[in-house]
C-alpha cells in the first residue's frame, strides 16, 4: 500500500532532483565567479579587446587596394576584418589555458574535484567565460571596421560575427587542452605562435589555391573549416561540407582532451 500525500502537500523531491539543482546551482555560482576572475584580468582584456582592432586599422591604411570589390557589395577590407576578428575572437579564447595553468599550479583544480563539479561541467564554465570576452571583441573589432572602410552586405554583418564567435569554441576548448598539457611556465609562451602558426597554415589570413601541396595541408589544420565558414557569408559565398567536418572534428577532439586532462591531473583527489 502506497502512501498519498495529503491536499494542499507537495510530495518531496527526490534525491536526485536534489543533487541536480545543487549542481546547477554551484554551476551558475562557478560560472559568475570565473567572469568576475576575467573581467579583473586588466591585461589581458586589453591585449584582447584592443589587438585585432588595432591590427585591422594598421593592415588597412597600409594596404593601397583595400578598397578594390571582391564581391557585388564586399571589398578587401571586409575580408581583412573577419579574418582579423576570427583572429581576435580564436585568440581570446585560448586565453583560458593560461588561467587553467595558474590554477593547476595552486592546486585550485584539486580542490574542485571536492565538489559535485563534473569536469565536463568545469570545462564548460571555463569555456562561456572565455567567449563572453571573445564575444566583445568580435563585436568591438566590427564596430572599427564599419568606420575604417569595409563594405558587406547587411546580412553578412550579422553572419560573419556570429560565426567568427561561436567559432571561437573550438579554441577555448584548444586553449584549456594545452593549459593542462604544457607546464606553467610553458603554455603562456606557446599558446601564442602555436596559434599564428595554425592560423596561417589553415588559410586564415592567405587562403591557399586548390591542388596545391599547401592548400591540401591546410584543410586539416584546425583553423581551416572556422575561416572558411567565417568568410562564406562575403558575397554570398558558399563552402564545401569538410569546412564543417573540420570544425566538429577538432572541437570534440579538443574538448574531449581538456575533459581527459582535468581528470587526469585531478585522479589524486
Amino acid at each position: 500500500m502506497t502512501a498519498t500525500p495529503l491536499p494542499g502537500t507537495t510530495r518531496p523531491a527526490s534525491g536526485s532532483a536534489i543533487r541536480s539543482t545543487a549542481r546547477a546551482a554551484i554551476l551558475r555560482t562557478y560560472l559568475r565567479v570565473e567572469l568576475r576572475r576575467t573581467l579583473r584580468d586588466r591585461r589581458t582584456l586589453v591585449f584582447s579587446l584592443a589587438l585585432p582592432p588595432a591590427v585591422f586599422l594598421g593592415v588597412g591604411a597600409s594596404a593601397d587596394d583595400g578598397t578594390s570589390q571582391v564581391g557585388p557589395e564586399t571589398n578587401l577590407m571586409a575580408s581583412l576584418l573577419v579574418s582579423i576578428a576570427l583572429y581576435g575572437a580564436l585568440l581570446t579564447a585560448t586565453s583560458g589555458g593560461a588561467s587553467v595553468a595558474v590554477e593547476r599550479a595552486q592546486g585550485w583544480t584539486r580542490q574542485l574535484r571536492l565538489t559535485p563539479l563534473e569536469p565536463w561541467a568545469y570545462v564548460l564554465v571555463k569555456v562561456l567565460a572565455s567567449m563572453a570576452i571573445g564575444a566583445v571583441s568580435v563585436l568591438l573589432t566590427f564596430v572599427v571596421g564599419a568606420f575604417g572602410g569595409a563594405q558587406l552586405p547587411a546580412s553578412a554583418w550579422v553572419l560573419c560575427a556570429l560565426i567568427a564567435w561561436s567559432g571561437s569554441l573550438v579554441f577555448a576548448a584548444f586553449g584549456l587542452f594545452l593549459g593542462y598539457l604544457l607546464p606553467t611556465e610553458s603554455v603562456v609562451k606557446v599558446l601564442g605562435p602555436v596559434l599564428t602558426v595554425l592560423s596561417f597554415a589553415g588559410g586564415l589570413f592567405l587562403p591557399f589555391s586548390d591542388g596545391t601541396v599547401f592548400g591540401d595541408v591546410s584543410r586539416v589544420m584546425p583553423t581551416y573549416g572556422l575561416a572558411e565558414l567565417a568568410r562564406a557569408p562575403l558575397g554570398g559565398a558558399s563552402f564545401e561540407a569538410v569546412a564543417v567536418i573540420n570544425v566538429v572534428a577538432w572541437a570534440v577532439i579538443f574538448f574531449a582532451g581538456a575533459v581527459w586532462r582535468f581528470r587526469k591531473d585531478t585522479a589524486r583527489v
